[in-house]
């Protein structure tokens, strides 16, 4: 029979788990899966609503017409780029 080599053996301690270390780890895994959701929920936002948009979301968005539109953009009450013939509006006007 083969001794087990001293060197790989591990001495493997017991340690009790009170209801109090689960709630423990409970708190700790909550918390950590809120910050990673949080931090998916800044970058998805971000990807949602895009800093420029066109002039039919808007239209549809704002419930206008395009006359309506068209007169704020001369009045300069929004922000607008003019990119090959389209109008693009600032999301955040």
């Amino acid at each position: 029979m083969r001794q087990p080599n001293i060197q790989f053996t591990k001495i493997l301690t017991v340690e009790p788990l009170t209801k109090e270390d689960l709630r423990q780890f409970k708190i700790q895994l909550l918390y950590e899966i809120r910050q990673i959701l949080d931090e998916k929920m800044k970058t998805t936002l971000n990807d949602t609503h895009p800093e420029w948009i066109r002039s039919k979301a808007v239209r549809i968005f704002m419930n206008m017409s395009p006359g309506t539109l068209q007169s704020l953009r001369i009045t300069g009450k929004v922000r607008f780029k003019k990119v090959l013939g389209s109008y693009y509006y600032n999301f955040e006007d």
